[in-house]
C-alpha cells in the first residue's frame, strides 16, 4: 500500500481536529471556531455480525456494513469494502455490491467467516459462524418461578418485551428480557401482580444478572419502561428504569447466582422510616386511605383555595350533615357512602371494596445498573412524585373511578437532544396532568437536564368533572395535557441535527420548549361543530420520512377522542404539526401503521381503517395488520406481523402473502400482538425478528433468507432508528423507523451517510496497535508514539473525560500519518490502522 493510500483511510476518519471539538464541545483553551461543526452523534462499536442459516437451497449469510466504512453510493447501494467470504478456512467468494450471500455448497456443519479488504488487503476478519437450522436460533432463558400473591392467588412467568445493548463492549449485543407474571395489570385494573424481573444474557444463553423489581412496582405495560443504552459513551450499555424500594438485582455467574442486594435509598428516606417492605394496599388499607383523606379535606389546598368544594357532601351532590374538619367517625360515614353508594352510582364498575394491590404511596426512584454485572450505579428520585394517588390527576373525577390509573402511566426514550450524546427521557401522564424530563448520565451520577410540566388541569370538583381535553396551568406547556400517546418518538424533526421529543399530538424542541401542540376545528358532525380541540391521545404514532416529495419528516397518529377529536387519523408535518391530511371518525380509533405495503404507489402508504397513498389518495378500502411491521423483504418495502393471544405469530406481506408461520411461538401483551423484539440486531439492514417459544424457555430470532441485492449500513447505526429500537419496549410497543425514507424504490444516495462516533472502535484499535508492535510491523518511534496516543484515548474515554479522549484520537491520526511518511509501518499495518482509525466514525 502506497502512503497515499494510507493517507486516504486515516483522513477520510472521523477523527480530524474539526470534527472532534463537534462531538465534545468547545474547551476552555481550545481555539475558536469559524463556524459551528453539526453535531456528530455517539452510537455503538459493532462488529460484522455475521450470520448464517441453513436453506433449501443453500447456506444463507448475511453481514453488517458498518457507518464508517461507506465510501459512496448509486441508486441501489452504499459502497464500502470488499467483503471476502471463506467457508472452513477457504475464500469462496469476493462481495461488493451486497452484504449477503448465499452459499449453494454450504451444509450445517461449515464454518464462515468474512474478512474486510481494502486495496486488496485484509483488514478485520470476523468471528467463525455455524449455520443456524430452519432459518432460526433460539435463545435459551431462565424463566423465573412463580408465586402466590397476598391474596391467595397463583402466578407464573412468560418472557415480554426485549431490549438489545451492548453491555461489555465486544461489539455483539447481549438481550435485556423482561419477565411478566400471568397477573400482570393494566393500570385500570384491580389486583395483586408478581413482581416483574428483568434478565440480561449473552446469545449463547449466559445469564448475566437479574433484576427484581419488587413488590412496589406493579406489572403491566404502563409501569415499567427500561432503557438499554451506552449513555456515558464508554462503548457499554446500561440499564435505566423506575425502582422503588424492594427493587433488588442478583448477578450470576459461572459458580451460579450471586446474592440479591437492595437498591441503596436516600437516607432522608430511610430516616423518614421507609424500608424495603412492601407497600401495596390490600382493600382494608385503601379504606383507612379513604378515611385518612376525608379527614384531610379541609386542608387540601385545592379546598383552601376555593377551587374545590369546602365540604364532600357538596362534593357528592347530597344534603351537608357534618361538622368538619370531619371526626374520624364522620369521616367513616363519609367513606362507607362514597365507596358502596357514590361511586357504584357513577358506574358499576366502581367496585372500591375490592380495590387492593395499588402502589399509592412510598418513594420512587429512577435508578441506572451496569450493563455487565447489574450492579446499581446511581439511585435518584423519579421526577415528578406521583404526588397523591391520583386525585389532583382526575382518577376520581370521570364516571369510572380509578385511583392509581392517570397518576401512574409511564413512558420512556432516548434522544440526542445535543445532537451528539444520549439522553434519557422519561415520562409520567398524558391524560390530565403531562410530564416530561430528560437525563444524562456520565458515568458518575444522573443529572436531570430539564422538565416539561403541563401543570395540575384545574377541576371545579375532584369527584365530577371532565379533566381530559383541558389545559394545564403552566403557561407554556399547557396545552400537552391529553396529547402524550402511550408512547413517544425521538426524532430531528427541525433539521438542527438535535433530536426532538414526538410527545403524541404535540413536540417538544431539544431545548425543552414548546415546538408545538396540534390543534384542529371539529367537523360538522362532530360532538361540538366549529370548536378549536387537540387533536389528542391516541395508541399509535409513527414518525419517519412517510413522504419522499415533502421536505422534512412526517407523524402518522390515531386518536380515541371520539366525537370530540378532529380527526380518527391524521398526518402531519413533523417540523410544524399541520395536518396535511386526516379524516374524522367519531369513534375511538385505536391502531393505525405505515410502511410500503404497495410497491406501486410512491411513499410510504398509510393506513387505520383504510389503505391511503402517502399524499391521502384512497388506495384501497381494507388494509394491512397494525399490531407491528417489519423489514423482511429483500427489496425494501414493509410486512406486517400478526398473531395476538394463543395465535402463531406470521410475517405477512400485503401483496404475497405468508412469508413466515412462527410455529411454537407467541406474541405479547394481549390484543397487542407484539413480538418480543423486531430490531436488525444482525446481518444486513433488514430487522429480525424476536418471539417468545411458547414456553418461555426461550426467545426465537427469526433471520430473512430472501438474497437482497439492496446495501445499507446497519440501521442501528442510523441514530433515530437506533433511538427508536430503545424506545420499542415502552408500554403499547410501536415499530423502530429511521430518519430517512425506507422502501423499494428508494434511491439510496437519498440516504445520509452516517455521520456517527464510535467510542467503544477505541479498544479495537488499541489491540491491534498492540498487535502490530508485537509482530514487528511498527518500527519503535511509531510505536511509542501510536501506544502512548492510543492508550490515553481509552484512559480518558474510560474515565469519561471526552474531550481529552478526542484529543489523544486526534493525536494517533497525527502520528499514523507521519510514520506512513516515514515508512515506519509495514503496509498491512498501515492499511488496518487506517481502517479502524476510520472505523470511529465518518462524516
Amino acid at each position: 500500500m502506497t502512503p497515499s493510500m494510507s493517507r486516504r483511510l486515516v483522513t477520510g476518519g472521523i477523527c480530524s481536529t474539526m470534527l472532534l471539538t463537534a462531538l465534545v464541545g468547545t474547551g476552555a483553551n481550545a481555539a475558536p471556531a469559524q463556524a459551528e461543526p453539526a453535531p456528530v452523534p455517539q452510537l455503538e462499536h459493532l462488529d460484522r455480525g455475521l450470520v448464517a442459516a441453513t436453506t433449501d437451497d443453500g447456506v444463507y449469510l448475511s453481514w453488517r456494513l458498518l457507518a464508517g466504512e461507506v465510501t459512496g453510493a448509486d441508486a441501489d447501494r452504499q459502497h464500502g469494502p470488499e467483503f471476502v467470504v471463506s467457508r472452513d478456512g477457504e475464500p469462496i467468494a469476493t462481495v461488493t455490491d451486497s452484504t449477503n450471500l448465499l452459499d449453494p455448497n454450504g451444509t450445517e456443519t461449515s464454518t464462515y467467516t468474512v474478512s474486510t479488504a481494502v486495496d486488496g488487503r485484509t483488514v478485520s476478519t470476523s468471528d467463525e459462524v455455524m449455520p443456524w437450522a430452519q432459518g432460526h436460533y433460539d435463545l435459551p432463558l431462565n424463566r423465573p418461578e412463580g408465586g402466590v400473591t397476598p391474596a391467595g392467588e397463583s402466578y407464573t412467568y412468560s418472557a415480554n418485551d426485549m431490549s438489545v445493548g451492548d453491555v461489555d463492549g465486544d461489539g455483539e449485543y447481549e438481550y435485556i428480557v423482561k419477565w411478566d407474571p400471568s397477573n400482570s395489570k393494566d393500570v385500570s385494573q384491580v389486583g395483586y401482580t408478581g413482581p416483574v424481573y428483568l434478565d440480561a444474557y449473552e446469545l449463547d444463553g449466559t445469564q448475566l444478572w437479574r433484576l427484581d423489581l419488587g413488590p412496589n412496582i406493579r406489572a403491566g405495560a404502563h409501569y415499567t419502561q427500561f432503557l438499554v443504552y451506552d449513555f456515558d459513551g464508554d462503548g457499554r450499555s446500561e440499564v435505566m428504569l423506575k425502582t422503588a424500594p424492594g427493587t433488588s438485582t442478583t448477578s450470576h455467574t459461572a459458580d451460579g447466582a450471586g446474592q440479591a442486594e437492595y437498591i441503596s435509598m436516600p437516607a432522608e428516606d430511610v430516616q423518614a422510616g421507609y424500608s424495603h417492605d412492601d407497600y401495596r394496599l390490600s382493600a382494608e388499607d385503601y379504606y383507612e386511605h379513604v378515611v385518612e383523606m376525608f379527614q384531610g379535606w379541609t386542608e387540601h389546598p385545592e379546598v383552601v383555595a376555593g377551587s374545590w368544594p369546602a365540604t364532600l357532601e357538596e362534593a357528592f351532590g347530597i344534603e351537608p350533615r357534618y361538622d368538619y374538619p370531619l371526626s374520624a367517625a364522620d369521616a367513616r360515614e363519609l367513606a362507607d357512602y362514597f365507596i358502596d353508594v357514590y361511586a357504584p352510582s357513577r358506574s358499576e364498575r366502581n367496585q372500591l371494596r375490592d380495590f387492593e394491590g395499588f402502589v399509592l404511596s412510598g418513594p420512587e426512584y429512577l435508578t441506572v445498573f451496569d450493563g455487565a454485572t447489574g450492579a446499581e450505579l446511581d439511585t435518584v428520585r423519579y421526577q415528578p412524585g406521583r404526588h397523591d394517588d391520583g386525585l389532583m390527576w382526575g382518577d376520581y373525577a370521570m364516571s369510572r373511578i380509578e385511583p392509581g390509573n392517570r397518576v401512574d402511566r409511564f413512558l420512556s426514550g432516548v434522544a440526542y437532544l445535543d445532537g451528539t450524546h444520549p439522553s434519557a427521557v422519561f415520562a409520567r401522564g398524558y391524560y390530565t396532568r403531562s410530564t416530561i424530563a430528560t437525563y444524562d448520565w456520565d458515568g458518575e451520577s444522573i443529572q436531570q437536564q430539564w422538565l416539561v410540566d403541563s401543570g395540575w388541569t384545574p377541576m371545579s370538583n375532584p369527584f365530577d368533572d371532565s379533566p381530559h381535553g383541558v389545559d394545564g396551568t403552566d403557561p407554556e406547556y399547557g396545552s400537552i395535557t391529553t396529547q402524550g400517546f402511550h408512547s413517544l418518538s425521538a426524532a430531528d424533526v427541525d433539521g438542527d441535527g438535535r433530536h426532538e421529543i414526538i410527545y403524541g399530538s404535540a413536540t417538544i424542541d431539544d431545548d425543552g420548549s414548546l415546538l408545538y401542540s396540534s390543534f384542529d376545528t371539529l367537523p360538522e358532525e362532530s360532538a361540538d361543530p366549529g370548536a378549536e380541540a387537540r387533536l389528542g391521545h391516541g395508541d399509535a404514532m409513527h414518525v419517519t420520512d412517510i413522504d419522499p416529495n415533502r421536505p422534512g419528516l412526517e407523524i402518522y397518529t390515531v386518536h380515541e377522542g371520539a366525537a370530540w377529536a378532529p380527526y380518527g387519523y391524521a398526518l402531519r408535518d413533523a417540523a410544524t404539526g399541520e395536518v396535511l391530511y386526516g379524516a374524522y371518525s367519531g369513534q375511538d380509533t385505536g391502531r393505525g401503521m405505515v410502511g410500503d405495503v404497495d410497491r406501486t404507489t410512491p411513499g410510504l402508504e398509510t393506513w387505520a381503517w383504510d389503505l391511503r397513498s402517502a399524499d391521502g389518495a384512497l388506495l384501497a378500502d381494507a388494509a394491512p395488520g397494525t399490531n407491528q411491521s417489519i423489514h423482511w423483504a429483500a427489496d425494501g418495502s414493509t410486512q406486517q406481523v400478526h398473531g395476538a393471544q394463543e395465535e402463531t405469530p406470521t410475517i405477512e406481506d400485503w401483496e404475497n402473502g405468508t412469508l413466515l408461520v412462527a410455529e411454537g411461538t407467541r406474541t405479547n401483551n394481549d390484543t397487542k400482538g407484539n413480538p418480543s423484539l423486531v430490531a436488525d440486531i444482525f446481518g444486513d439492514w433488514r430487522e429480525e425478528l424476536l418471539v417468545r417459544t411458547g414456553d418461555s424457555d426461550a426467545i426465537r430470532i427469526y433471520l430473512s433468507t430472501e438474497v437482497t441485492d439492496m446495501a445499507l449500513t446497519t440501521l442501528m447505526h442510523d441514530v433515530q432508528y437506533r433511538a427508536e429500537v430503545a424506545r420499542q419496549q415502552t408500554a403499547y410497543n410501536q415499530p423502530s423507523w429511521p430518519s430517512y425514507y425506507l422502501a423499494s424504490d428508494m434511491d439510496v444516495r437519498d440516504v445520509p451517510t452516517p455521520a456517527v462516533w464510535l467510542p467503544g472502535a477505541l479498544e479495537d484499535l488499541a489491540t491491534a496497535v498492540d498487535s502490530a508492535i508485537a509482530a514487528g510491523q511498527v518500527d519503535r518511534p511509531a510505536a511509542a508514539q501510536l501506544g502512548n496516543a492510543v492508550s490515553a484515548a481509552q484512559r480518558h474515554l474510560d474515565a469519561g473525560r471526552h474531550e481529552q479522549a478526542a484529543r489523544a484520537a486526534d493525536r494517533f491520526v497525527r502520528a499514523l500519518e507521519r510514520s506512513i511518511d516515514k515508512g515506519w509501518l509495514s503496509a498491512d499495518a498501515a492499511a488496518r490502522l487506517g481502517y479502524l482509525i476510520q472505523g470511529l466514525g465518518q462524516r
